[in-house]
């Protein structure tokens, strides 16, 4: 297991894949490394769920740091193609939270939620002693829907096309740079784009408005280890060659600026908010037009092929393994301590 972030595949596969209790008839599908989401077949409609960390920073402000977490746990099932309809959430809040700042936060989930449709039907709530920010509990999202509308994400077949929305280290540029603007030393200019990427941190509005679009095949949101490592997970899950390119891949203003400051691979850092998805070839243009509609930048960056593993301009990259931004976001911890 890697120091830092998600464990690695050789640590899934030998500690966590060979025991996941019962066998059931009714999963369609179970864990694997790098699949965002899991499914439970009930006859014409499946159920997708996704469990994730709840993470609060109350350096962000309140209002922003629960959008940021609702969005976080709503993206892995709204790459199912499904669109998010229930909620379970379990917040392990630290002692000195008080009820008016607990407010904001439930209150700015509440209203995310109304706006995509979503039900919280359980969780539990708590102060207990030990717990401390960011780290505050877990959540679980769950999506309903007709099977035929599911996207799985080994589904990438060979000919579909490869397209990518916002491009690289949206996340890394938005969140670290509004978290530690007052010790980033970049023109002003540089540090409010950067800013201005925080609120597309959210590849939800992405995914639904693909998957109602076109013929996609499979999505993955590029989180930890950025667009390579989404790229990497994609093509080995569905067992097939990823051949693209960055050059027409929209870069956000203030990306660059930021990683470069950071002395970190765009492309190898998280970039919540981006979605790599294969699409039907006869369909990509339709899909992009739709994300061009809603205002999602977006572009194609190859094609799938037969084969094994991801070519960048003819040539292979492996998995990052390591997020560098979480070592960025240490460092500057630190600092501020």
């Amino acid at each position: 297991m890697s120091d830092i972030g998600k464990i690695d595949r050789d640590f899934f596969d030998e500690h966590i894949y060979p025991y996941l209790g019962a066998d059931r008839d009714d999963e369609l599908l179970g864990p694997k490394h790098g699949v965002d989401f899991g499914v439970i077949e009930l006859d014409t409609h499946v159920v997708a769920l996704a469990t994730d960390p709840l993470s609060l920073l109350p350096e962000l402000g309140f209002e922003r740091a629960a959008w940021f977490a609702f969005h976080v746990v709503m993206s892995d099932v709204a790459v199912s193609g499904l669109r998010p309809s229930h909620l379970a959430v379990d917040f392990n809040l630290p002692p000195e939270i008080t009820d008016e700042e607990f407010a904001t936060v439930w209150q700015t989930f509440d209203r995310e939620a109304r706006k995509l449709g979503v039900s919280v039907v359980t969780g539990h709530t708590a102060r207990y002693s030990g717990c401390q920010y960011p780290w505050v509990g877990g959540a679980t999202t769950l999506a309903v829907g007709e099977k035929e509308n599911l996207v799985r994400p080994d589904g990438a077949q060979s000919g579909d096309k490869v397209l990518v929305t916002k491009g690289p280290g949206v996340e890394t540029a938005g969140f670290l740079v509004t978290l530690f603007e007052d010790q980033i030393d970049l023109p002003e200019d540089d540090i409010e784009n950067a800013k201005d990427r925080f609120y597309d941190m959210s590849p939800v509005e992405d995914a639904l408005v693909a998957a109602d679009a076109g013929p996609v095949t499979a999505m993955h949101d590029a989180t930890e280890c950025g667009i390579h490592g989404a790229l990497v997970e994609m093509a080995r899950s569905a067992g097939v060659r990823f051949d693209v390119s960055h050059d027409d891949v929209p870069v956000l203003p203030g990306v660059l600026e930021a990683c470069e400051y950071f002395d970190v691979d765009p492309w190898e850092s998280t970039t919540e908010g981006t979605l790599v998805l294969t699409v039907a070839s006869e369909g990509a243009e339709t899909v992009l037009a739709a994300l061009s509609d809603a205002g999602i930048p977006a572009a194609e960056m190859g094609t799938v092929r037969e084969g094994e593993g991801v070519y960048v301009d003819g040539d292979r990259i492996e998995h990052p393994d390591v997020d560098p931004s979480l070592q960025v976001f240490a460092e500057l911890s630190a600092e501020r301590e």
